[in-house]
Parts: structure tokens; C-alpha cells; sequence
């Protein structure tokens, strides 16, 4: 999704702004409440929110309050969970902001010192489960690069909506180096492989087996193959690769005209990273 020029130069020009504002407030090792006020100043120069009226320290959840939530039209967009400006983030944090989340049935929660942001979707199974839709350094990031803007466009009051936030989220699975890795590995690119190896070298006898071994033990490091994300990156996308093999079959099989193929995934295979 593309942000408007206007609030393309509104993130990168406040963000530049900022920058020697959270570097003086880590010097000083500043307070959680004061890096709270520095956010809520961020919500509102960086993101478009008006303070006063979008922005809320008042909101509770089972008799405890989050330290800041983002409400538009009376619907929350997002619940925010700060930590002192010198706390390093930790999954302890990602802990209690998600079961903020949960606890509301907000889907989208950000995780920030004022100078890390991670944004989170959340799914609401049995048990609570979690994609990181990105995580930004605002000051190791160029105030204008694309990736920083096209995020914070996203979150921004302009730009956020539920569709925007699942297309940044599957963008950001789909070309996660676990992705990569897992389409590497997949059978349609093999095939590719093989077929390529045995045109450039003609009566070459290798079989797709021994280059996925190959890949998986030789290539590819082994956290991207054998982990967690490795797995959860891998069943989204066998589920994409499945769903456009569907998609295919509609339009080319006439006795299949008018059936409904499945809708392509949107993220929730598990508690993937990005990379």
C-alpha cells in the first residue's frame, strides 16, 4: 500500500525531528511514564492522531490500564504497550501486550520504548497465538526508507484499516527470509532447478530429492529450515501455492465455472517472525 505524498513527508520529516529527542531521552535513561508522553507526542506529529482525542492512557483491561490506546470513531485501532526508552524489548513484553490484546479482542497491538516499534497480530485460538507484522529501529532506520514509511504509513490514521494491516502482514511473511527459504525449497522451484541444471549441462542426471538435501544441508542455514518460523512459513506457503493452483484450475477447467475456490490466507498460520 502507498502512503500520500503528504503523509510520506509528514513520517520522514517528524521522524527526523525525533531523532535527537529519543537519543538525548536514552541518554538520560528516561522513565517509562516520561517515554509514555514521548509516544503519545509521536502518535500524534509521526502518525497523524490528534492526542486529545485519539489517543487515551485511560483505557482499562481487567482492572488494569494499557498504557495507551488508539481509538477512532469509538473503535480501537490498536492497544500500545511502552517500556522505559532504555528497556530492551523483551517476550516477556510481547506477553502482556498480547494479552491485552486478547482480553479485548483487539487484533493489533504495538510493543515500543519509543525507539523500537514491533506491531503484532493477534489470533484469537486456543491457544493465543501471534504473527510480528514488522519491527522498526526508528534511529538505525533512514527516516526515508521505503520500508519505514510504507509501516508507519500503515499505522499511521490515514492509512490504517483491518485489509491494509493483513496485506502489510502477509507482504512481510511472504518475503521473510523463512519464506524465501521454504519457496526455495518448494517442488515448483525445484523442478525449475533441475530443469535449468540439466539445460546448461545436457545429460546431467540429478534428481530433485538430492537438491532439496542439497539446499536444506549446504545452502541454506539450518534456522531457516529447522525452527519454528521455518515451519509456520512453510505451511503459508504450501497454502498459497494451493490456493493459485485453484485459482488456475477455475479458469482453465470450463466443467469448474462458477465454483468458489478457498480465499487466500491471510497470515494466521501460526507465530511466525520476520526477518
Amino acid at each position: 500500500m502507498s502512503v500520500s505524498q503528504k503523509v510520506e513527508l509528514r513520517i520522514s520529516t517528524e521522524l527526523k525531528r525525533y531523532r535527537p529527542i529519543l537519543d538525548s531521552a536514552k541518554q538520560r535513561d528516561v522513565s517509562e511514564s516520561d517515554t509514555v508522553i514521548i509516544v503519545a507526542d509521536m502518535l500524534s506529529d509521526i502518525f497523524g492522531y490528534d492526542k486529545h482525542q485519539h489517543v487515551t492512557t485511560e483505557f482499562a483491561i481487567r482492572n488494569t490500564y494499557v498504557d495507551l490506546a488508539v481509538v477512532v470513531d469509538k473503535t480501537i485501532r490498536f492497544l500500545i504497550e511502552v517500556k522505559a526508552i532504555g528497556t530492551a524489548l523483551k517476550d516477556t513484553h510481547v506477553k502482556q501486550a498480547i494479552d491485552y490484546g486478547a482480553n479485548k479482542g483487539v487484533e493489533w497491538v504495538v510493543l515500543t520504548n519509543g525507539i523500537t516499534w514491533r506491531v503484532y497480530k493477534i489470533y484469537f485460538s486456543q491457544p493465543i497465538e501471534k504473527s510480528l507484522v514488522f519491527e522498526i529501529d526508528v534511529l538505525a532506520e533512514n527516516p526515508k526508507s521505503a520500508d519505514l514509511i510504507e509501516c508507519f504509513g500503515i499505522l499511521s490514521k490515514e492509512g490504517f484499516s483491518k485489509s491494509s494491516m493483513a496485506d502489510l502482514l502477509q507482504q512481510k511473511q511472504v518475503t521473510s527470509r523463512y519464506a524465501i527459504a521454504a519457496t526455495l525449497l518448494s517442488d515448483t522451484i525445484l523442478d525449475e532447478l533441475r530443469r535449468e541444471l540439466r539445460r546448461i549441462s545436457p545429460g546431467l542426471k540429478v534428481d530433485t530429492d538430492y537438491l532439496r538435501m542439497l539446499l536444506e544441508n549446504e545452502v541454506i542455514k539450518r534456522e531457516l529450515v529447522e525452527s519454528e518460523e521455518a515451519t509456520a512459513a512453510t505451511s503459508l506457503i504450501k497454502k498459497l501455492q494451493r490456493s493459485l493452483a485453484r485459482e488456475k484450475k477455475k479458469t482453465t477447467d470450463p466443467e469448474n465455472c462458477g465454483t468458489e475456490s478457498s480465499p487466500v490466507p491471510d497470515g494466521n498460520s501460526g507465530s511466525g517472525t520476520s526477518g
